[in-house]
């Protein structure tokens, strides 16, 4: 934590084609090696693909996907005496979004298909669907958070 001041956010201008700030996030987290103009490729490749698939609007599935597998509640370790408790505490919004992407992102690289932009396509309609390993990560979380509860008043 910072002792003067709060830095910043950093403002992230919005993508060139929908122009949102979503996508220019989520593209930025998929990009390797500093390659941003091959991750928008691929991510419009995956809208396409949705388009072609379930003849919905690809931006509403796409945001309905990382609504679908934003966590609400996530556990954290706590030492109290000489024993670690798993905590469930809340998610601030932005880390919500953060984890949501992230998940998305390595279950579609973890997935069995021939190009990014196809298991990108499968985990977001998935994910849409309520289904795949990303929503199954969530229900995860949750899960251990409500096993947990007896530990929530270690929150602090």
């Amino acid at each position: 934590m910072p002792r003067r001041r709060i830095s910043a956010r950093k403002q992230v201008q919005p993508d060139p084609k929908f122009g949102s700030v979503t996508i220019t996030r989520f593209v930025s987290r998929m990009m390797l090696k500093g390659k941003k103009s091959c991750g928008y490729h691929i991510f419009y490749s995956a809208l396409d693909a949705i388009k072609t698939k379930l003849n919905k609007d690809p931006l509403e599935v796409f945001e309905k996907a990382l609504e679908q597998v934003k966590p609400l509640i996530e556990v954290k370790s706590r030492r109290v005496g000489g024993s670690t408790y798993q905590v469930p505490v809340e998610i601030k919004e932005e880390r919500r979004e953060a984890l949501a992407m992230r998940w998305l992102i390595t279950f579609a690289r973890h997935r069995s298909g021939k190009s990014m932009s196809e298991k990108l396509s499968a985990e977001f309609i998935d994910a849409f669907n309520s289904t795949g390993s990303s929503f199954k990560k969530k229900e995860d979380t949750h899960r251990m958070a409500e096993a947990n509860k007896a530990f929530a008043h270690y929150r602090w």
